[in-house]
């Protein structure tokens, strides 16, 4: 069962609410889509209606928002709970108001196209660190499938229900706030295989959680300091600050080096190399120096990948060994 907190004046208040008008098109699906961890992350929703749920520790204490987008463009937001006003703060940055689309200039015919055709994408920027930094972790060198079920197993059982009235939304599968710096602290070995996590992650995501305060720091930072901050930590490497940096700064040059199959669908989209390695992936994007991760994005978006030619990597089930 989740870890029950005593509810605060502000998990029973009325929601604070606030509307925002964005500088240009925005798609609330691409912009927010980062921040999902699978189909059933318990921290995140998307609804049939146009509507995102978000649960979140922020520094003010565990919040609630709920964003939708009128016809007209208008944001319209409400959040519950401790960090309902800072959630309500940031999310003009949450949603890329800091961010400078204009700044890309295409160099390949198929990124033009696909930038044109995506005027609503807009790089985030949660302003945390950790809620980025843990599910990273998790999905270190395993499949998708197995890092999804370890954050959904961890954040239901030692996560906090989220303020406000997403209980009464979405039933038994409510949404969760992730645990905080303690809470990952105690969770017992034993859990953590439970949930399919090996001992290397499980160590790094407990030397990450006692120096939370240190790690949050980097979201103030600049890119290259932010990575050198993270990587501070033994068993985080430039793949996992770079996915993290990606979300929690907003960071549009911070190239995902390492990943699996990256450089074979970069390599594909502007070379027709699906062989790529990381070292001919940088050289193609050497263009794009400072707008990188957004060409990375575009890429992703364009549907231009290669065809799978081997099989899925197989999941691991650590639980019953």
């Amino acid at each position: 069962m989740p870890r029950q907190e005593p509810a605060s004046a502000e998990d029973c208040a009325p929601p604070r609410t606030r509307t925002w008008t964005p500088p240009g098109p925005l798609d609330l699906r691409l912009v927010l889509s980062p921040l999902r961890r699978g189909p059933a992350d318990p921290a995140y929703r998307a609804l049939p209606d146009g509507t995102f749920w978000r649960a979140t520790r922020t520094p003010a204490g565990p919040g609630t928002l709920r964003v939708s987008a009128s016809r007209d463009g208008v944001i319209h937001a409400a959040a519950w709970g401790q960090g309902s006003q800072w959630l309500l703060d940031g999310l003009p940055a949450l949603l890329g108001a800091d961010d400078t689309p204009e700044a890309f200039r295409p160099r390949h015919r198929l990124l033009a196209l696909t930038q044109r055709g995506r005027p609503g994408l807009r790089l985030l920027r949660t302003g945390l660190v950790m809620e980025s930094l843990i599910p990273s972790v998790l999905e270190q060198k395993v499949t998708t499938d197995e890092a999804y079920r370890a954050w959904r197993l961890l954040v239901r059982t030692y996560g906090t229900p989220a303020p406000g009235p997403a209980d009464q939304a979405f039933g038994t599968y409510g949404l969760y706030v992730m645990p905080d710096a303690r809470a990952w602290s105690l969770i017992p070995s034993w859990e953590w295989h439970r949930a399919g996590v090996d001992a290397k992650r499980s160590a790094t995501i407990l030397r990450a959680v006692r120096v939370a305060r240190r790690m949050e720091e980097a979201a103030a930072m600049e890119l290259p300091e932010a990575m050198a901050r993270l990587q501070l930590i033994p068993g985080i490497g430039p793949w996992t600050a770079a996915e993290t940096l990606q979300r929690s700064n907003g960071a549009a040059d911070a190239v995902t080096v390492g990943d699996l199959h990256l450089p074979g669908i970069v390599g594909h989209a502007l070379a027709d190399n699906r062989n790529a390695d990381d070292e001919e992936m940088l050289a193609l994007l050497a263009p794009y120096e400072g707008q990188r991760h957004r060409a990375t994005r575009l890429i992703m978006l364009s549907g231009r990948t290669p065809a799978r030619r081997a099989p899925r990597m197989t999941p691991r089930d650590i639980a019953r060994l």
